[in-house]
């Protein structure tokens, strides 16, 4: 069996390992080639590419690039169509990844899969049915887009999501962080700023403010930020001048299983909204997510959002038990009582958690193994 796999983007590259893990234990003598970074590499892939050519953000850094990209995806296209593997395998980075199945379609009849579903559920759902008769079949880390997708036509297969089986911090492991940083008997608040200095720079100043107010409201508080190591420096530099200063980790000495242990031993977390709450849904952290963004830009997206909650806790469980404040909300007076609020009554949040996990995969099959099996269940 010969599968091309496309990836762009790292969360992309540890999907497909995963994936290619997963079809090489149901199918030993499966052969890879395609695009990747290097964890599906490590996982026999030879890259036709560097992956880092396709991670490209934003119009303004696209620009320069556009002949270079579209180079690039004529060259994939063709490599697919000369090799006509069994399956082509693309992987999220849906601009440059539909592009080339498209003109595969367009020229032969070899079977498309895309692993990561679009977020038709939060804004331009007219992104399914531009699917249709380019892509096969869909791979869906959350179990309410399959009836989304099917509903535009698209054959859509939910296989989990690879949180729900990752490594968790145990009670000892939560006990050593608190010692390590001389927390054992003083509750703490996570602080999560975002790992982009445009939302470092825009949160900063907001999460500063709420510091300050919880510590009025509540002196035993301490507060953590595992920073992030390419906004390392501007965090330090931001909370400077914070009238609470949070113990700030080294991104350079902080390794995953601390970064776990941190999570899963924190009283609260305030997050920039993003995947990082299904982080703390799996470490059992109560949450408040908020995000400030460009005044235009939160206008523009406010008027095409097709729902009133970004957080996936809240979709994967039907609730809105994680409370975020978004735009013009986003400030210290609205931030601070949900937190302290939550400090006091966490209760319903940690059951939405356990749900949210529960519905995610957690304790089943691992989630690269079930998206080989629903990809060789359709060849």
């Amino acid at each position: 069996m010969r599968v091309f796999l496309i990836a762009g983007e790292p969360s992309g590259d540890a999907l497909g390992q995963a994936l290619m893990a997963g079809l090489k234990a149901l199918v030993p003598d499966v052969q890879f080639s395609g695009v990747g970074g290097p964890l599906m590499c490590a996982e026999g892939m030879t890259s036709r590419f560097p992956m880092d050519e396709l991670s490209v953000m934003g119009l303004a850094e696209i620009l320069p690039k556009y002949r270079h990209l579209k180079r690039r995806i004529h060259e994939t296209a063709q490599a697919v169509l000369d090799e006509k593997p069994d399956v082509l395998i693309t992987i999220d980075s849906p601009d440059f990844c539909l592009r080339v199945a498209r003109l595969v379609k367009a020229e032969s009849s070899i079977r498309t899969v895309h692993y990561v579903a679009p977020t038709i559920w939060a804004w331009r759902p007219g992104r399914a049915k531009k699917m249709v008769g380019v892509i096969d079949q869909v791979l869906a880390l959350f179990p309410f887009e399959p009836p989304l997708m099917q509903a535009a036509g698209v054959t859509c297969d939910f296989v989990g999501h690879p949180i729900a089986t990752q490594p968790r911090a145990t009670s000892d492991d939560c006990a050593a962080f608190r010692a390590a940083h001389d927390l054992t008997d003083t509750p703490f608040v996570l602080l999560l700023p975002g790992s982009r200095r445009g939302e470092v720079s825009r949160m900063a100043p907001v999460f500063g403010e709420t510091v300050a107010a919880l510590a009025r409201a509540r002196p035993d508080l301490r507060f953590v930020l595992p920073a992030a190591g390419p906004v390392d420096q501007m965090v330090r530099e931001q909370t400077a001048t914070w009238s609470q200063k949070p113990l700030i980790l080294d991104p350079a000495t902080t390794t995953p299983a601390m970064k776990r242990a941190a999570f899963a031993a924190a009283d609260l977390a305030i997050a920039a909204s993003g995947t990082v709450s299904l982080e703390l849904a799996a470490a059992r952290t109560p949450m408040v997510i908020a995000y400030r963004m460009n005044p235009l830009t939160f206008a523009i997206i406010r008027r095409m959002a097709i729902t009133d909650t970004v957080t996936l806790v809240n979709h994967v469980t039907d609730s809105r038990v994680v409370p975020e404040f978004l735009g013009p909300e986003c400030q210290a007076s609205n931030i601070a009582p949900a937190a302290l609020s939550l400090l006091n009554a966490p209760g319903e949040q940690l059951e939405a958690m356990n749900l949210t996990t529960e519905r995610l995969g957690e304790g089943q099959e691992d989630p690269g193994v079930r998206a080989a099996r629903a990809v060789l269940s359709r060849l």
